[in-house]
């Protein structure tokens, strides 16, 4: 049975409910292997009544589709009933699943999810060859700047996502890391007839897609860009994705069509080279395997051989690989298969014969939900090891495999007896409350060891009696019955009346306790439920050490040396996050030089870890787990071993590895590329040069050389100057006074003294967050930072030569002395290029602050749309100035607190209008969402910070929720279209809104205002602290 007749098996199975594979077979052959016709066959020979007609299912489809069913209800309107004899429902449900599958949300197969990718495919290549013109939140944009689009060193290069293109990466990836298959693909030439003419459609479009695949791994190895655009060899795909045989393609369809197109290119060439004898193709040697198929067909056994490639596993029910693998190796009843007399029954085995280079295995974990009439993914865990014995499966250990596998069957059926047992003993009881009946037992102990101690109702609830009942707290008196009379008596007002009536007993204890026991009856009760306490321990510690013992036999049942003969070592694991008609792709591939994993998501390439691997992969944790596994014969070291030069003997790397045209390909792109960071550099210094402005403190200046000049408003120097000038003539009279010399010199040192040791109080004091010095001037901020001895004191010079403090001939003196003293400063003396670097950067730290405080006020009066791009832009100047040192910035946790909490209001603002189904609601919402948090997800997800990971989780949830409720058409179009944005997992970061707009604020304001909003915050949140 070829893989594409196991994924059509799998199709009717799911769609249709049969489970029978004989059935399925004959479906299959009948309808020569077109998936409707197969489920029509299926159709007539399960159901007795006539077919409905096309006119009435054409009706009621439509009035099913056009029934309004708003979000988060659970309306029962045109529930197909699937459990009864009624053929049209079943015909109907089926029709409906086959006729949806063609749209965004719908797909049926063994890896459901990634079949709405495929169908986006062609849609995405046209608007990025026709350049439409796209909001700038919905396209992939590079950054202007080259230096960041600039490999660095050998690090592996990444593949930018041209359209919903995640899946092509993680595929070429897992296999361009296989350097076997990498060096195969650039060496492939093409047969020299194909260059007169080729001669069929295959060759049309194989061998230039072939073509575009060289082109791509070669600048995959030897490009200076950090990520390669495969724009060329995507584009190719789409005559594969419309053509009228392939109307259904998935990704994994996408895998089988890839090795299809390679293995035909390398047949050509193969034949061409071995005119006469049998070509050898490298695609099949490397990918493809054979297995035996023993079975019994209707008391007749068969065995016949087949060729596979991706082998497809289901998930659902089972725990690891190895058994997802045993369920697949045995098919249907396969007791006649060991005995010598013939049956009825039908089954079948598989035993691997030969194993491929490249093992891969296709994770199914999708199953259709009949109800909802749409695939739904499957979450549960799944367990896979990085080293895999294929030992048990093979043709040639098939007797001792049997003997294996019965004896595992008969310890299983014994675990199960002992758990049931253990499980008696710890859910006792016979009602639906049951406990471990340890535990009873002790309780039972505990409550017969108790003393009754009786006490009046009131005791119990004097201190919250109603107003008008007796305050008085009873005495030790009270405990006796008269007491207890009279103090129910006391309680009996009008009132009240219904306390009285609903008193509780007098004898009451206060404490559960038995209240007539002897001595004796106590010392044996005690004696016996201390004894059956310790007999249940010990039965239940006996129980689960026999368990423990069949589980470690189990493990351990292939683990001597004869079954350890085939190793596969674990290469890559394709991931796939979302829902199944929505989501991401990535790749873990191992890095076996560096030894460790790496992660391939697009065009970030990263160092991860087992750890990280296992997380995201094996599921049950978010939304993500592994849909295919890509295993590599251990004992074939050429897969993953580098090519070495035969004359010289070293390993060859990089250009060395390319033959000559696609070397001079790649030197006349890198080329290009240095081309474009000389431009950027001449531009940048023409920049540089022309925003270059003078020197000036306390004037905030562009964060950025490449920003506007006009970007923030110049605040009024008159009230910079009135605030500056109170300090410097505080510290002049204060010098006057102290200082006996009168001179004007004098008088100046002895100023800048005074005013430098206040400055640095404040430099050195503790102070809440709203009390921030630094705003206040920029000496602080200085001497905070450890600037140069020099840039201070010119800098309190440049305060004291102030002209606006010429109101009196001593501050005149002393104005003109400061001035002549800045004049004799000679340029070897302080370097003008620091000292405008320090001012440069006390200009970006005013302008984050103001960014900073704009996003407070506006998250305070809860207009989160303004505030989020104020606390962005805070968020990443801030990180930029933190990452030059501790206190050059302010609160990253607390900016990083605010920031993801905007998110999420935004988030949970534009749910809600999506919810309402109101049209101008729901464009509102989604308009919300593409705009400000889709483009914003990436600087969360940048970090791999915990919180903000749990942030962007809790986004995706919320509107991944929506997938499995029934709603309106257009809005469930508009919900497939919007969710691959949101659950796209790169962190590129796309062309973004421009920084607000500042206002100009004196140092004064900006000090009073930041005060004001930090106090309103309040205590700092303990998640922020």
């Amino acid at each position: 049975m070829c893989v594409h007749q196991q994924t059509l098996l799998n199709q009717l199975r799911e769609v249709t409910g049969t489970t029978d594979v004989q059935l399925l077979q004959q479906a299959l052959q009948v309808s020569n292997g077109d998936l409707a016709e197969a489920v029509a066959f299926l159709t007539e020979k399960n159901a007795k009544v006539p077919q409905q007609d096309e006119t009435t299912y054409y009706q009621t489809s439509q009035v099913a589709s056009d029934k309004y069913i708003s979000v988060g209800s659970q309306a029962d309107t045109n529930v197909i009933d699937l459990t009864g004899d009624d053929k049209d429902d079943l015909q109907r449900a089926i029709a409906l699943s086959l006729e949806e599958s063609n749209r965004a949300f719908r797909e049926t197969g063994i890896t459901d999810e990634e079949q709405a990718i495929s169908r986006v495919l062609e849609a995405s290549i046209a608007e990025n060859k026709a350049s439409l013109k796209r909001t700038h939140t919905e396209v992939w944009s590079d950054s202007p700047n080259p230096y960041d689009r600039k490999r660095i060193d050998t690090c592996p290069v990444g593949l930018k996502n041209v359209g919903n293109t995640c899946w092509f990466s993680a595929v070429i990836q897992s296999l361009f890391n296989l350097l076997e298959f990498q060096r195969l693909v650039l060496n492939y030439s093409p047969p020299a007839r194909v260059h007169d003419l080729p001669r069929n459609q295959k060759e049309h479009r194989n061998l230039p897609f072939m073509q575009e695949l060289r082109n791509l791994f070669s600048l995959m190895v030897g490009s200076k860009r950090k990520y390669v655009d495969p724009s060329r060899a995507v584009e190719i795909l789409k005559d594969a994705f419309k053509s009228s045989e392939s109307q259904q393609q998935d990704v994994s369809e996408f895998t089988h069509k890839l090795l299809d197109w390679l293995e035909d290119a390398f047949q050509m060439k193969a034949e061409e080279d071995r005119e006469g004898e049998k070509p050898k193709n490298p695609m099949v040697e490397l990918f493809y395997g054979r297995f035996l198929a023993v079975g019994v067909l209707e008391g007749k056994k068969f065995e016949n051989t087949e060729m596979f490639g991706q082998y497809p596993l289901q998930v659902n029910g089972f725990k690891d690989l190895h058994e997802c693998l045993e369920a697949a190796m045995i098919e249907g009843e396969i007791e006649s298969l060991h005995s010598a007399e013939n049956s009825a029954r039908s089954g079948q085995e598989h035993w691997f014969t030969e194993l491929p280079p490249v093992l891969t295995f296709e994770l199914s974990r999708f199953e259709f939900n009949q109800a909802l009439g749409r695939p739904e993914k499957i979450h549960n865990k799944l367990e896979f090891p990085s080293m895999l014995y294929m030992d048990r499966y093979m043709d040639r250990n098939r007797d001792i495999t049997r003997i294996k596998r019965e004896e595992i069957r008969r310890l299983k059926e014994h675990l199960t007896l002992l758990q049931q047992r253990l499980e008696r003993y710890l859910s006792y009881g016979s009602g639906p409350k049951r406990f471990p009946l340890a535990d009873v037992l002790q309780y039972a102990m505990e409550f017969a060891s108790s003393k009754p101690v009786c006490t009046s109702p009131v005791e119990d609830i004097d201190s919250s009696a109603p107003p008008g009942g007796t305050t008085g707290q009873p005495t030790a008196e009270q405990d006796s019955l008269p007491a207890l009379e009279t103090s129910a008596q006391q309680q009996r007002i009008p009132i009240h009346k219904p306390f009285t009536q609903s008193r509780l007993p007098p004898d009451l204890p206060m404490h559960p306790a038995p209240r007539h026991i002897t001595e004796e009856e106590l010392r044996v009760l005690e004696g016996c439920l201390h004894r059956w306490r310790s007999e249940v321990e010990n039965d239940t510690r006996d129980l689960q050490g026999s368990i423990n013992r069949i589980h470690r036999t189990i493990d351990l049942m292939y683990s001597d040396k004869s079954m350890m003969q085939v190793p596969y070592r674990l290469h890559a694991v394709l991931v796939h996050e979302g829902q199944a008609n929505a989501g991401h792709y990535w790749a873990y591939i191992y890095d076996p030089h560096q030894r460790c994993w790496m992660k391939y998501n697009d065009i970030s390439v990263t160092k991860s870890s087992w750890e990280e691997l296992v997380r995201d992969s094996f599921g049950g944790y978010r939304n993500a787990s592994a849909y295919c596994l890509m295993y590599i014969n251990d004992k074939k070291p050429f897969l993953i071993e580098e090519e070495f030069d035969k004359e010289t003997g070293q390993v060859l790397s990089g250009m060395d590895k390319l033959p000559p045209d696609l070397k001079q390909y790649v030197k006349e792109d890198n080329e290009l590329f240095g081309k474009e960071i000389e431009e950027w550099d001449a531009l940048q210094a023409r920049k540089a040069q022309q925003e270059k402005l003078p020197a000036s403190p306390l004037l905030p200046l562009p964060l950025t050389p490449q920003q506007d000049p006009e970007y923030m408003e110049q605040p009024s120097p008159t009230n910079d100057s009135k605030h500056l000038q109170e300090d410097t003539e505080r510290a002049i009279s204060r010098a006057a006074a102290e200082q006996e010399e009168r001179s004007p010199e004098a008088l100046l040192n002895a100023a800048i003294k005074l005013e430098y040791a206040r400055l640095l109080r404040f430099a050195q004091e503790d102070t809440p967050p709203e009390n921030d010095y630094r705003l206040q001037h920029i000496i602080v901020y200085f001497i905070q930072n450890q600037a140069p001895k020099k840039i201070l004191e010119r800098t309190l010079l440049t305060q004291f030569a102030d002209r606006n403090l010429a109101f009196d001939e001593r501050c005149k003196s002393i104005m003109n002395v400061a001035r002549a003293k800045l004049d004799l400063i000679k340029p070897d003396e302080v370097n003008m290029d620091e000292y405008e670097m320090w001012h440069q950067a006390y200009r970006n730290f005013r302008e984050t602050t103001i960014f900073m405080m704009s996003g407070l006020e506006l998250f305070q009066k809860t207009n989160y749309i303004e505030a989020l791009m104020y606390l962005i832009y805070s968020y990443q100047y801030n990180k930029e100035l933190l990452s030059k040192g501790l206190y050059r910035g302010h609160d990253e946790e607390l900016l990083g607190y605010y920031r993801r909490e905007c998110l999420l209001k935004l988030n949970e603002q534009a749910a809600a209008m999506f919810e309402s189904g109101e049209e101008a609601e729901v464009s509102t919402g989604l308009g919300i969402m593409n705009e400000l948090v889709v483009p914003c997800i990436p600087l969360l997800l940048i970090h791999d910070t915990e919180r903000d990971l749990l942030a962007v989780e809790d986004m995706r949830n919320r509107w991944c929720s929506y997938l499995g409720q029934e709603m309106e058409s257009n809005l469930q179009e508009k919900l497939t279209d919007f969710l691959p944005k949101l659950l796209d997992c790169s962190t590129e970061i796309k062309s973004f809104h421009d920084p607000p707009k500042l206002p100009a604020y004196s140092t004064l304001e900006l000090s009073e205002r930041f005060s004001r909003v930090m106090a309103a915050l309040g205590r700092v949140p303990t998640e922020a602290r």
